[in-house]
């Protein structure tokens, strides 16, 4: 099986190429080409002629997405059509990564598939407009929708919510952190793996819910890096309001799935559980 993985220097993106180790995957990078760039994207994808390809690229810094929303709709929303639009020419499956910012944070219980996405924010909206370009052009599609990403490749910046967390305690930093915002943490490597299983399973095409389980607030995340990782800080709660971006925020998206089990496959692991891995595998980084 040939797969086409963009965005493969990323958190999900390095732990979708080791998951499909044993098939012929081309991992694509920046390098390779940009996502609006259509041409490019078409010709690369085409010669490469793969069975199944998967977009993880986005623009996703929520503020910066604010201030330049033109930009935005360029990668997150022209860019996906213009893979979407790539995928089809060679009849492949396309697997689209989407966010759980395409719901309003209205609900006090977890997102499912069904619930009606309303994004509040150019980045939300942006990404729904990507997984509505994506579906409609390609014959077969997953819409994987995820949340609050941390894997050890640590993304474009290198570094992610946990790592951050854990540098500025170790540097003596007051870490002052939302406590109103709900999400569901999810490490990329479980991620990866359950994406593989849904198309191993051939499951209709649709939107799917990946995520680990469970929900907290980014300071309960953060207290919890803390008391796994055995470091102590001085972390204070505070609120998005007093943070005053220049996004809206919804208050809660933690999401769940409700295709995942009716297709056979199991729901994730908690978030926490997942995250004393993560600790685990850094830890032996470190040591090796």
């Amino acid at each position: 099986m040939r797969v086409g993985i963009i965005g493969a220097n990323g958190q999900l993106g390095a732990d979708l190429v080791k998951a499909f180790i044993g098939h012929e995957v081309t991992a694509w990078t920046r390098n390779d080409f940009d996502v609006r760039d259509r041409k490019r994207v078409l010709a690369t994808v085409i010669d490469t002629n793969p069975h199944i390809v998967v977009n993880t690229a986005a623009f996703h810094n929520t503020d910066a997405c604010e201030g330049n929303a033109s930009l935005a709709f360029e990668v997150n929303a022209v860019g996906s059509r213009n893979v979407a639009q790539a995928c089809q020419a060679c009849g492949g499956l396309l697997v689209h990564i989407s966010t759980d910012y395409v719901f309003d944070g209205q609900k006090t219980e977890p997102y499912t598939e069904d619930d009606r996405p309303n994004p509040l924010n150019v980045y939300g909206t942006s990404k729904l407009a990507g997984e509505h370009l994506s579906a409609s052009i390609c014959a077969r599609y997953y819409i994987i929708r995820v949340s609050a990403l941390f894997g050890t490749t640590g993304g474009s910046s290198k570094i992610n919510f946990v790592e951050r967390m854990l540098s500025k305690a170790n540097a003596g930093e007051t870490l002052t952190i939302v406590d109103d915002l709900v999400t569901s943490p999810t490490y990329t490597v479980d991620a990866a793996s359950t994406i593989r299983g849904l198309i191993e399973a051939e499951v209709p095409s649709g939107t799917y819910h990946v995520t680990n389980a469970g929900a907290c607030s980014w300071y309960r995340f953060a207290e919890t890096i803390l008391q796994e990782a055995g470091i102590t800080a001085d972390l204070r709660p505070t609120t998005i309001a007093a943070l005053n971006p220049k996004a809206r925020r919804p208050k809660y998206t933690a999401l769940t799935s409700a295709k995942l089990g009716a297709s056979g496959l199991s729901q994730l692991r908690s978030w926490r559980d997942a995250l004393v891995e993560y600790l685990s595998v850094k830890r032996d980084e470190v040591l090796a």
